[in-house]
């Protein structure tokens, strides 16, 4: 059953994620120094479903759920992001773009599922998409347009994931965790694959025979920490408490990012990404906030004109 009130216990949860989630981008910007972005990706998916998969039954769910998961919210989300970030991404700003996956979602739940546009989402849209111009606009040494790009591109497929996610939830009840761990079996073999035509066996070889104990504590952070702890608390809490209690949460993961990139890489913003970033947290502030707040002056003109 379901409660409102977050206990101070579930809320220190909540902060774990928030700051583990958080760091998740420098570790990136680790591993694909060492590690090709591609190859990366296989070795991250390789130790999150092994040997948790020994602990888990597979949830009964259609196999072409768990491949489409797969495909767009573990491949395509990750080989754009870690690309992104090999490319010259500030892993700080990439934590702040992606969030504009919720936008993408909107665009596919209205396309796909034939929702609605409300109002606020509406004025969300149009602040985000402000912000991510401004962004875009200011691509440099700073910050490649490539990189940039490929955020975005990421961003699209976590939000394809999120449809799939919806089509998922029909099958519950179900050990979403057990879900996550299991579709983690499908992302290595299309990952090597990748790496192996894009990466070249040579860029291969070369990342094994200088793997070094940083690379392994990146990669086993990205599988154990970020994706097994970090989704295994995630779920727990969205299981627990209603979603619009559980969701604002993930709005903090950028302030994490972005501080730990100034703190450890030095990637100062400059005062334009200030502002892009900005409009882009208040285009998501109002998504997710504005019907509430609409609402509320709409009651309180109702009960002047009474």
């Amino acid at each position: 059953m379901k409660t409102s009130a977050i206990r101070p216990v579930d809320l220190a949860l909540a902060m774990l994620v928030v700051v583990v989630w958080g760091m998740n981008f420098s570790v990136i910007k680790v591993g694909v120094s060492n590690v090709p972005p591609l190859l990366l990706g296989a070795l991250r998916f390789i130790l999150a479903a092994f040997p948790a998969l020994l602990f888990f039954h597979p949830p009964k769910v259609p196999l072409r759920l768990y491949l489409m998961y797969s495909m767009t919210i573990s491949v395509a989300q990750f080989a754009f992001l870690f690309s992104a970030i090999h490319v010259g991404m500030p892993s700080g700003l990439a934590s702040l773009v992606l969030q504009s996956q919720a936008f993408f979602t909107m665009f596919f739940a209205v396309a796909w599922l034939k929702e609605h546009w409300q109002a606020n989402q509406l004025a969300g849209l149009m602040l985000g998409a402000a912000g991510l111009v401004l962004i875009g606009s200011a691509h440099g040494l700073s910050m490649p347009l490539g990189g940039f790009l490929l955020t975005l591109a990421a961003a699209v497929m976590w939000a394809c994931g999120n449809i799939v996610t919806r089509a998922v939830g029909r099958y519950a009840p179900m050990n979403q965790l057990a879900f996550v761990v299991w579709a983690s079996a499908v992302p290595p073999l299309p990952f090597l694959a990748l790496s192996y035509l894009f990466e070249g066996p040579v860029a291969m070889a070369a990342a094994a025979q200088k793997f070094s104990l940083q690379t392994l504590g990146a990669v086993a952070y990205l599988a154990w920490v970020g994706t097994l702890l970090g989704y295994g608390i995630w779920t727990y809490l969205m299981s627990r408490y209603p979603a619009s209690r559980v969701s604002p949460f993930s709005m903090l993961v950028p302030i994490v990012g972005l501080t730990v990139g100034w703190q450890v890489f030095d990637e100062a913003l400059k005062p334009i990404h200030l502002a892009g970033g900005s409009l882009l947290m208040a285009g998501l502030l109002v998504n997710l906030f504005g019907a509430r707040l609409f609402a509320r002056l709409q009651w309180r003109e109702g009960t002047r004109t009474v």
